[in-house]
């Protein structure tokens, strides 16, 4: 993230404390706002703390900058538990919910915030792409890892590389189904982060009917969602695998084992949808490989190499 976006985003109060970390805002992935507690950041491996709590009334302002004054523009995020800032940026919100025939209204008395960091990493797919690509395109894909290892930074690279093409691999047409605005980073409908020349973006769009209404209004050659998980997305996957499309996805978890303790993803992977199955470790940097597994679940390529 660059300074100036910082900048753009914070009240001066904040940036204030941020200024006196010295943070590395380039590595900043999330910062912490709760009310009559410190503010906390992660950047990296390290965490940063406040030496003053953030009163009741300082985060009610932060909130109110966030969304520039104008809360009520952001009704139906807030209904869903975020607001989405330009450059792919999201703001996690928690306090009281107001409850309506069964239903999540409104989010009230908001006690925390939750500011997690888009980093668009240019190149971190460099390394993985030899091994799910093919003559004529993509294998399907599935990127695994634990939240906060980079699944969406990859997935967004790789996306714009397939997109743009490169000598030997034509460019492909890529239609992307950002549920929560985090791939492409869209704000107010336009895309926020390069996700190439070729794709289109269902932005705010739940990830099943969305791949279906991308397959019938855009015909795109590639699908690519983020974080996969219900019953839905997995009908989903298979109607677009069905219609010819190859799909790139990501889903929470850090090994096969663990995604076949898990009855839909067990299911997912028993039917052999997805020809590439690659595990992300924990690092520093987002997107570094660790293991990549064919469909029966047998390592491919050279493990252990790293992703960026």
């Amino acid at each position: 993230m660059r300074h100036d976006e910082l900048s753009s985003i914070f009240p001066e109060f904040l940036r204030t404390t941020m200024e006196a970390w010295k943070i590395d805002t380039e590595n900043l992935q999330e910062i912490r706002i709760r009310a009559e507690r410190p503010v906390l950041a992660l950047c990296g491996n390290r965490e940063y703390r406040s030496k003053t709590a953030v009163k009741k009334a300082q985060l009610q302002e932060i909130l109110a900058y966030l969304s520039g004054y104008s809360l009520y523009a952001y009704e139906d995020e807030i209904r869903q538990g975020y607001l989405s800032l330009p450059g792919g940026h999201r703001v996690g919100i928690a306090g009281r919910a107001v409850v309506e025939r069964g239903k999540i209204r409104t989010v009230t008395d908001v006690s925390s915030l939750n500011i997690r960091f888009a980093h668009e990493v240019k190149g971190c797919a460099d390394r993985l792409l030899p091994w799910i690509r093919k003559e004529d395109g993509l294998l399907h894909t599935l990127i695994v890892s634990a939240p906060g290892h980079g699944k969406t930074t990859l997935l967004r690279d790789c996306i714009r590389q397939v997109s743009d093409g490169e000598p030997g691999y034509p460019g492909l047409t890529v239609g992307v189904v950002d549920e929560r605005s985090e791939i492409a980073g869209s704000f107010r409908g336009v895309p926020g982060n390069d996700v190439g020349l070729r794709t289109d973006v269902l932005d705010g769009c739940p990830k099943a009917e969305g791949m279906m209404m991308l397959i019938r209004s855009m015909a795109p050659k590639v699908v690519a969602v983020d974080e996969i998980g219900s019953r839905e997305d997995m009908e989903a996957l298979t109607l677009a695998v069905n219609c010819g499309c190859v799909v790139v996805a990501t889903v929470h978890g850090s090994s096969m084992e663990e995604l076949k303790r898990k009855p839909v993803l067990r299911e997912m992977v028993e039917t052999g949808i997805f020809e590439r199955y690659v595990f992300l470790k924990a690092s520093g940097k987002p997107g570094r490989l660790h293991r990549i597994l064919d469909a029966s679940g047998r390592p491919v390529g050279h493990q252990g190499e790293e992703g960026c």
